[in-house]
């Protein structure tokens, strides 16, 4: 079976990598692409170097012009896909690559995005462990996919085993990332301009103020679901994990400092996160805490000990390559995670968690190979 795929937002970057995958997934067949400012343009005058999408015209972004498809990937701003995806039809598979549905919290979209709170839809991180095994689970069946912020759901990854398993603790975690400016989007912006990042590194969002962070709190406070399961009971409801007890408690008092730094590359993150080790574990523990998260998954590997990833590893890859070492005398687990923040930050995971929802194989139109040089 065929299934017919609109894009929303397809002149942005986020919305030309979601095209660039899908116009090699053999079972999506892309027929509307839809545009803003750009539409009436041809497709390829805006995003040349989708040659086999050439006859593809840019159309408004209207519920009317997305529905009637199988399936309608949005890649909009934040406030403005809730507005849009409120009007579609609710047998449509619809995965917003924007912010506006990941957050269970009211009072959290509040405090970092502002304007009106669109509700929280299925998070679309399928590897990343939650009470009831992992993620991937709640997305089977879906008709409402919140596909995730590129610097959440890399933190996410990185640290969720160690907290799920009980090996770290969840205050005092501490990232810091080298990401590419293609993550903030295509619209001109002073610090983004060439001459403002080549040859520098520039930090943003300093102080607790990013946007993602409550994301990334919300992902581990799922993946603690499964400490407070083993110690104190774990109810659900039909959203996300709902934890109680000790363990719980420990994970909605998580603390993060985050930092991203804007670095001279086009694309990807390159994620430091640490915490403390929960007094008593080894360094075998926590190792095999990795590897028990991330052994069958096709997507997200723990290298060998002693290895550590490059950005240039996973380029053009729906992949998160991640090194992990223990810090004895520091006392605290050291992560370091490499993804492309357009593919397994973005249009990757939006496409993987739609596989899953349609119940089509997990890995198809997606690779884990990277391009290098």
């Amino acid at each position: 079976m065929v299934f017919s795929v609109a894009v929303a937002g397809a002149s942005g970057y986020a919305g030309g990598e979601l095209l660039r995958l899908l116009a090699g997934h053999p079972e999506f067949e892309v027929r509307t692409v839809t545009a803003h400012s750009n539409a009436g343009q041809r497709l390829v005058d805006v995003q040349p170097s989708l040659r086999s999408l050439a006859h593809l015209t840019l159309v408004d972004t209207t519920s009317a012009n997305l529905s009637g498809h199988d399936v309608v990937f949005v890649a909009l701003p934040h406030g403005k896909s809730g507005e849009l995806t409120a009007h579609l039809p609710a047998d449509t598979l619809v995965v917003d690559c924007g912010a506006d549905h990941r957050l269970e919290s009211p009072d959290d979209w509040a405090a970092f995005y502002g304007g009106d709170y669109f509700g929280a839809w299925t998070y679309g991180v399928p590897e990343l462990p939650t009470a009831h095994g992992k993620q991937r689970e709640r997305i089977v069946g879906a008709r409402r996919i919140a596909a995730p912020g590129c610097n959440a759901s890399t933190v996410a990854l990185a640290l969720a085993p160690g907290i799920h398993a009980g090996a770290i603790e969840a205050q005092d975690l501490v990232a810091v990332l080298a990401v590419g400016p293609s993550g903030a989007g295509k619209s001109l912006k002073l610090p983004n301009l060439a001459a403002e990042i080549l040859g520098s590194a520039n930090p943003y969002a300093v102080g607790g103020t990013h946007r993602h962070i409550p994301e990334i709190v919300q992902s581990l406070r799922w993946a603690a679901a499964g400490v407070a399961a083993a110690t104190a009971g774990t109810s659900a409801t039909d959203g996300q994990p709902t934890t109680t007890g000790p363990a719980a408690s420990a994970a909605r008092d998580a603390t993060i400092s985050f930092t991203p730094v804007i670095v001279p590359m086009s694309r990807g993150i390159l994620a430091t996160s640490t915490a403390r080790l929960v007094p008593g574990t080894s360094a075998a523990t926590v190792r095999a805490a990795w590897e028990s998260a991330y052994a069958d998954e096709p997507f997200v590997h723990l290298l060998p000990e002693g290895h550590f990833p490059r950005t240039a590893d996973v380029l053009g890859a729906n992949t998160a390559l991640i090194g992990l070492a223990v810090d004895e005398a520091a006392g605290r687990v050291v992560t370091i995670t490499a993804i492309d923040n357009l593919v397994k930050g973005t249009a990757g995971a939006a496409i993987q968690s739609a596989n899953i929802a349609l119940g089509l194989t997990e890995t198809l139109g997606l690779t884990m190979n990277g391009v290098a040089p």
